[in-house]
């Protein structure tokens, strides 16, 4: 009973702890998105939708600032051209 005990607990920790890291992640994300945006409230919504994009299309996460850099430069240049 006693092993039971300590396999629960543990696969309970190790999965708190996975839980955690994803959600840490998922927040940096949209945090490094939100950046991006500044105060803007519709180029914060533009960010986070390509956000979505980016994780949909399978962007790694060491080229993810690369990739929203770019759609924040994309922004700009279209809202320029609307103008």
């Amino acid at each position: 009973m006693d092993y039971f005990i300590v396999f629960i607990t543990t696969v309970a920790g190790l999965y708190f702890h996975w839980w955690l890291y994803v959600r840490i992640k998922r927040w940096m994300d949209r945090d490094l998105a939100l950046s991006l945006a500044g105060g803007d409230a519709h180029k914060r919504a533009y960010m986070l939708q390509r956000l979505q994009e980016a994780q949909a299309s399978g962007v790694k996460r060491r080229d993810l600032a690369r990739w929203l850099q770019r759609a924040a430069d994309e922004y700009v240049a279209s809202t320029a051209q609307q103008l």
